[in-house]
């Protein structure tokens, strides 16, 4: 496969061999091969690395199943994901990820199985391939069985810290939630409720602990810029998720309860100081924190819809519109989907067009604009926060060397276990 004439994230434009799994070669005016297609015009990216999603299998396929997970992520440019350990069973011990795993064998795109912890079960077993991950450990919160409180917190952080093996934080601590709008139903009460100063003393502690233990976390989807800010200083790493660049509370009177998520939308002013430091390089990754609910469990109160929402297709277009318009460089976008994830997360094969990486690659349209809808996406829960907001929308996207999606239609694909 050869993509002729392709323009890369910084500019160059270049040829594009892919052999086998692998990208070949690199250069100009290359040999054209059995399958050459004409990039000109085109961006070509590497995959998007999405190391926050929810595809709910076992336990939940209502909501989303590895296969319809898969694709939504193939169609939206993403090669890649991580997903987190809520499901049910929670992914905690050996058993569990082989349950989990023979789920995960639908998938069309790669893919890493992440472990938790809980109140009762410290990860011994769990420490060594093939996870290699602790995944979502919530600090004093969570959305269902995988919350933990300090100790127990400090004790996990230290075990995967001498097992070489990277920590991802849900920080908010639910002592400092506002008990005093639990009488409010408006959509923008959960917001009021989660403040945005339990998220940022909860990123204080998770780094404390960590620069005490001298080992290093990564806190998913930060809401706050005060967080990320407390991140970059300690020297660990942050993820800003679309919804908290793209969407804040003057969105809620329009979701209503399908804006609720963990961590909750902040004000505008926070949403637009998060932008910021997305374009000058503060927050390290993009990860969706796809979390997908069907629209019947989202028809509740604010008090009884569940967290959360999908965006595991929409949040390269998005970036990548924000890129057509000027606001952000592609480098950037590259940056935050591809090559910092893979830095992070030690993917060592993954996340550059160069010459012996994994040919995970996304070819678009950069001047082709589309709105963004339900009825055109692939999530098994059909609809989107985003509706009606503009998106730059995948042509194809290649999973080491077979193209997965191209022009709406999906081919079949062995997706791989990058930790296996």
């Amino acid at each position: 496969m050869l993509f002729h004439d392709a323009t890369l994230a910084d500019g160059r434009v270049r040829d594009v061999r892919v052999e086998g799994e692998s990208i070949a070669e690199i250069g100009s005016e290359l040999e054209t091969s059995d399958e050459s297609i004409d990039a000109s015009g085109k961006l070509l990216l590497p995959g998007m690395i999405d190391a926050h999603v929810h595809f709910r299998e076992p336990g939940f396929s209502d909501k989303e199943t590895w296969e319809t997970g898969a694709r939504s992520a193939a169609a939206g440019g993403v090669t890649t994901v991580f997903d987190q350990p809520n499901t049910d069973p929670p992914t905690i011990d050996a058993a569990s990820y082989e349950k989990k795993a023979e789920f995960a064998a639908e998938s069309i795109v790669d893919y890493a199985i992440n472990g938790g912890v809980t109140d009762e079960w410290v990860p011994d077993e769990l420490l060594v391939k093939p996870l290699g991950a602790l995944g979502e450990v919530f600090l004093a919160d969570s959305t269902g069985e995988m919350g933990i409180g300090t100790d127990l917190f400090e004790k996990a952080v230290e075990r995967a810290h001498n097992e070489n093996i990277p920590v991802t934080v849900h920080a908010e601590d639910a002592a400092l939630f506002d008990e005093s709008v639990r009488d409010r139903t408006d959509a923008d009460a959960w917001s009021a409720y989660r403040t945005a100063e339990a998220e940022i003393q909860a990123i204080e502690h998770a780094c404390s602990v960590s620069d005490r233990l001298n080992s290093t976390v990564h806190i998913a989807h930060t809401s706050t810029p005060e967080g990320v800010d407390v991140v970059s200083e300690a020297g660990m790493t942050c993820e800003v998720s679309p919804h908290h660049l793209f969407l804040s509370r003057d969105d809620l009177a329009e979701l209503g309860t399908l804006g609720r998520m963990n961590p909750p939308l902040r004000s505008e002013n926070r949403r637009g100081d998060m932008f910021r430091r997305l374009v000058d390089g503060t927050i390290d990754i993009v990860a969706t924190d796809h979390a997908p609910h069907t629209l019947e469990e989202k028809d509740a109160g604010i008090w009884d819809a569940p967290s959360g929402v999908p965006g595991v297709e929409t949040a390269l277009p998005l970036l990548l519109e924000q890129a057509r318009r000027g606001r952000i460089s592609y480098e950037r976008v590259r940056d935050v989907t591809a090559a910092n994830v893979a830095e992070i997360f030690d993917l060592d094969s993954k996340g550059r067009i160069e010459a012996g990486f994994d040919a995970d690659l996304v070819l678009v349209d950069p001047d082709e604009s589309a709105e963004l809808r339900a009825d055109e996406l692939h999530s098994k829960c059909e609809w989107t926060p985003f509706e009606g907001k503009h998106g730059v929308l995948p042509e194809l996207t290649v999973v080491r060397g077979t193209i997965v999606f191209r022009d709406g239609t999906f081919a079949s694909n062995d997706g791989r276990n990058v930790r296996a």
